[in-house]
């Protein structure tokens, strides 16, 4: 850009003057970012060949194949183990490593993954949900290879005894099916579904006779439902004693009680009630938990034997496990001993122990200052492990800044954008304080700062401070001395705000030059000749100014 002036000159008093004027040209190029959201799914087997692809993305999220390097085509994985990648050269989205699905998800529901692509320029992020399909690839499983029951003559046939569970990790109908247990006559296998969760029992179904044979021997199979399917199998022994003939009862077959997560170590929850009708030791019971629970099931609680109580032992967080389903056993001082099984199941209660995280997802920390309102500068993601209102998240800016949250389509994900004109000439740089604050009681809250410069566009013209000038010269000076100087300033910075000066040929006055000189770094005007009052008494002549913009 440029500025002039116009510069008079006298040699006596009399001098005039003529109003100075300037012209200036702007020419801007607004670019800004476009954010383009898309969701696509596939769906693809677990233990499939590393290299397999999923699917074409690119072509399915309908970009310029050829465009994919340069726009940084890619996939943001928020662990450090991603599982998928993209291909830049052709667009499909394979897979980069071994897929275990009962490793990545746990029971029968779908196991989705949600990928974030993303390009730039303009910068646009997709999100694509991949269905990891069940294979079956696991056998069922028991926990030990036997288990002996002690059982007294003259038990009433109907009387139920839990068999260790099975366990299979695949899903749906590769799962656990059905039990089945070798043909007998006293005995036959009984499952009780709990949840997800078939339960085996062996069942008397007629009396057994000690005096007629002491021991049974029997094997227990565990059937998944694949094709073909998979078997495990379990040896149960029967020994055959004489007579307690009542075994503990609890009033209800599953109790569920509530506690909140956090709870103290060694807070009573629950006290057991079973009762036995028998007198003597035949009635006095224990309690135990069952053998077949999750290892952290008894890292988390106790059982007091004695008395029926249950403890906390371990530290309760709703965000590790929602619920807890503990097997009881009651068990008399008979010799064989009796038992009688129920479910407690403990279902932890939330409370506010996680603030919000906030995660920067895109973030361009340099912003022209010619973009328009709207231009979009970062992507965040607001998380908060709690559930309920102690999850919701309310995000704002709170520094004073020209800049506002945007939300998406997608819950809890912002883009950071500009709400106004920018001028980088008054403010060059910003902090933007993001702050996040969930809805529990008390609230807790996050805060991240994003720190943005503002770059230089040329929207400023070279400023004298005075214009016209006038100055006045004695005659007979010394040609070739410097006799005046100008000087203008400009608010840009860099190339943008490089001032040089020139002297404007114009009309009749093209033989000002003949007679002066400026310099045109620093403005320095020289005269190339020695001036007489008697031959000329005043000129003009004007200065220009103009920036490397």
């Amino acid at each position: 850009m440029y500025m002039c002036c116009w510069i008079t000159m006298g040699i006596d008093s009399k001098s005039r003057t003529k109003d100075c004027s300037w012209l200036a040209f702007y020419l801007v190029l607004l670019l800004f970012g476009k954010q383009a959201l898309a969701q696509i799914r596939y769906s693809i087997p677990e233990e499939v060949q590393e290299g397999t692809v999923v699917g074409n993305v690119a072509k399915d999220l309908g970009l310029d194949i050829t465009s994919l390097i340069a726009r940084r085509f890619r996939v943001v994985s928020g662990s450090k183990d991603a599982i998928f990648e993209v291909n830049q050269n052709n667009g499909a989205l394979y897979v980069d490593k071994h897929i275990d699905r009962e490793e990545l998800c746990q029971g029968s529901g779908a196991c989705l993954m949600e990928l974030k692509i993303l390009v730039e320029t303009p910068l646009e992020i997709h999100y694509v949900l991949v269905e990891i399909t069940d294979v079956n690839d696991h056998s069922p499983s028991f926990p030990e290879r036997e288990q002996i029951f002690e059982i007294a003559e003259h038990t009433l046939p109907g009387r139920r005894f839990q068999l260790h569970t099975a366990r299979d990790p695949d899903a749906g109908s590769n799962s656990i099916r059905t039990y089945t247990l070798t043909s007998n006559n006293h005995f036959e296998v009984d499952i009780r579904q709990s949840d997800e969760d078939k339960i085996p029992f062996v069942v008397l179904k007629k009396s057994l006779d000690r005096e007629e044979k002491n021991k049974h021997t029997l094997l227990v199979t565990a059937v998944d439902g694949g094709k073909p399917p998979k078997s495990g199998t379990l040896n149960v022994s029967i020994i055959v004693l004489d007579i307690n003939d009542n075994r503990p009862l609890f009033s209800q077959d599953t109790f569920q009680i509530d506690i909140y997560e956090n709870a103290p170590f060694g807070t009573s929850i629950f006290k057991m009630n079973a009762t036995d009708p028998d007198e003597g030791t035949n009635g006095e019971i224990e309690y135990s938990l069952g053998k077949t629970m999750k290892q952290k099931i008894y890292e988390m609680f106790e059982l007091d034997k004695i008395t029926g109580e249950i403890r906390i032992k371990g530290v309760v967080d709703y965000e590790e496990n929602e619920v807890y389903k503990l097997d009881v056993e009651a068990s008399d001082k008979a010799t064989p001993p009796l038992t009688g099984e129920c479910r407690v199941v403990i279902k932890i209660i939330d409370v506010n122990d996680n603030p919000p995280e906030i995660e920067v997802t895109s973030l361009s920390n340099t912003v022209s200052e010619d973009s328009k309102p709207g231009t979009v500068i970062s992507l965040i993601s607001v998380t908060d492990r709690d559930s309920g209102v102690n999850g919701k998240i309310i995000s704002s800016i709170t520094s004073d800044v020209p800049f506002e949250l945007k939300p998406s389509y997608k819950e809890n994900i912002y883009s950071v954008v500009t709400k106004g004109f920018l001028d980088r000439e008054e403010v060059s740089h910003y902090e933007i304080t993001i702050k996040t604050i969930d809805c529990g009681e008390p609230p807790l809250s996050s805060v991240k700062t994003l720190s943005i410069q503002i770059s230089d566009v040329n929207d400023n013209s070279p400023h004298f401070q005075q214009a016209p000038l006038e100055f006045y010269l004695v005659e007979n000076n010394v040609a070739g001395n410097s006799i005046f100087s100008v000087s203008a300033t400009d608010k840009d910075v860099n190339d943008n705000a490089a001032v040089s000066y020139h002297i404007v040929r114009e009309g009749s006055q093209n033989d000002i030059m003949s007679f002066l000189n400026i310099n045109s770094d620093n403005g320095y005007i020289s005269a190339l000749k020695s001036f007489d009052f008697e031959i000329l008494k005043t000129f003009q002549f004007q200065v220009v100014a103009t920036d490397s913009g």
